[in-house]
């Protein structure tokens, strides 16, 4: 069998404001209601050439990965990095810990944010790769362009392989300009896919020759690895010490061992709003809304909002995205440059008060709802069987009120002389400042509360925990 290794890292900055730090593109619901994680997922279990996935994952987004594998219904092991060291320190644990048990296995590496319709084509073209992956190759899936993009590498494919269902690679070239772009389509360029498909042992022989600290760093990071329910968290120390370099830099534009197999199965990289609104379904005019947005005399065009009405009048081939708390507008034709636009727009550290955007953490998640000077209104949802850290604040009270499920509340202003009581939908609680107090949802069913806080400071970092179940310090 296969081993799919599914890489949930990157930040999707060309994606903003959908997608964040604590949100990143791979888990939003970016095509059809569904994140294109979910949808790689769904691929790989629709086929039974595929064995037990592997999912590498910031720690971060450990419960971002633990509900979509639940909903998706697979058999999956997340190893969860500590920091993010790019993919190919990634792919070097994966294979590290696939190789404790089978250095021989094959292992197919995709990305967590592509999209690919068409299941069974896509496990044709795996199927007729394996043969190159068992003889010692490194498979890159080369995709055929449809126009000369500049946001994707390109792969120069060589003469046929003997024996094998592939083809040389003559050369890997970064994202073009335009000019070179169309020269390179014209010459029978193919894209550069990011899936492999290679054997564990030959991925940590091909990343050991460029670069042995990474294979060194990964290998230890597996072994002191320490498991968390269907996780396992690779051992901080190690991981860190590996150079922070992608698999292509890396490897793919030095080794011999490459090959190219062409895609036989349509794709989509959802990496820019252009991209999202190509894999999208569309109305009569070309059009892709989204949420509240009423369209006229508007064609071609790409409309997402969670929150404000947004209306559009007159206009073509546009990008509108609203989030909560900002909009971004631009043209298809330029929303390549969205990440240059974060760039030059979040030069200063994201505020901890008056963000309005939904913020998650392990236990759920919340949202900033009204600000005043002295006063805060979030709402909090927590999700079933988890619990916020047992804490206090030196300069807030909080007032709780329950609006769906049950709440287990736990507060006094003595560690000795806690009470935990469940307080029900419609029913409310006071938190004085100072207090000691945790929130938790035993229940089976998320549990909403809103939070009304006062006092002269409203920061997220007036938190003093004395204890966690995930292992935070402080904020």
């Amino acid at each position: 069998m296969i081993i799919p290794v599914i890489l949930c890292g990157g930040a999707g900055t060309r994606l903003w404001p959908a997608s964040r730090a604590d949100s990143p593109k791979p888990f939003l619901p970016l095509v059809d209601g569904n994140s294109t994680f979910a949808l790689t997922l769904s691929r790989l279990a629709g086929s039974t050439m595929f064995g037990p996935i592997v999912v590498v994952a910031s720690a971060a987004h450990r419960h971002l990965v633990d509900e979509a594998v639940g909903r998706a219904d697979v058999t999956a092991t997340v190893l969860l990095e500590p920091v993010p060291r790019d993919t190919a320190p990634a792919i070097a644990a994966a294979a590290a810990f696939v190789a404790d048990a089978a250095p021989n296995a094959t292992l197919l590496v995709l990305p967590a944010d592509h999209v690919v319709r068409d299941a069974a084509a896509f496990a044709a073209t795996v199927a007729s790769a394996i043969a190159a992956a068992e003889a010692g190759r490194i498979v890159v899936f080369g995709v055929r362009p449809d126009r000369p993009a500049t946001g994707y590498g390109y792969i120069k494919p060589g003469a046929a392989i003997t024996g094998l269902d592939a083809m040389a690679v003559d050369g890997f070239i970064e994202k073009p300009d335009a000019a070179r772009a169309a020269e390179f389509v014209a010459a029978g360029y193919l894209w550069n896919g990011g899936m492999f498909l290679m054997r564990a042992s030959t991925a940590l022989a091909e990343i050991g020759r460029r670069d042995e600290a990474i294979v060194t760093a990964a290998r230890a990071a597996v072994a002191g690895a320490t498991a968390d329910g269907g996780a396992l968290c690779l051992a901080a120390e190690p991981f860190v010490a590996a150079p922070a370099i992608s698999f292509d830099y890396a490897v793919m534009e030095k080794t011999a061992a490459a090959v190219v197999v062409e895609a036989g199965f349509d794709w989509s990289d959802i990496g820019t709003w252009a991209a999202v609104w190509d894999a999208a379904e569309k109305d009569e005019a070309g059009n892709a809304a989204t949420g509240d947005a009423v369209l006229v005399e508007t064609r071609g065009s790409l409309v997402s909002t969670t929150r404000p009405k947004v209306g559009v009048v007159g206009l073509a081939d546009l990008v509108v995205v609203a989030s909560d708390d900002a909009v971004l507008v631009t043209t298809r034709e330029h929303a390549d440059q969205v990440k240059e636009l974060v760039a030059a727009i979040e030069t200063a550290p994201e505020a901890v008060v008056g963000d309005f955007a939904r913020h998650y953490r392990p236990w759920g998640h919340y949202q900033s709802l009204d600000l005043g000077e002295r006063h805060q209104v979030k709402r909090i949802v927590v999700n079933p069987g988890e619990r916020l850290s047992l804490q206090k604040h030196a300069h807030r009270a909080e007032h709780w009120t329950v609006v769906e499920g049950v709440a287990e509340v736990t507060v006094g202003m003595e560690a000795s002389a806690l009470e935990t009581n469940a307080v029900s939908a419609g029913e409310h609680v006071h938190i004085p400042q100072g207090a000691i107090h945790r929130l938790a949802n035993r229940g089976t069913m998320p549990m909403t509360l809103i939070e009304v806080q006062v006092g002269d400071y409203l920061g997220e970092d007036d938190i003093v925990r004395l204890e966690d179940d995930y292992g935070r310090e402080e904020g």
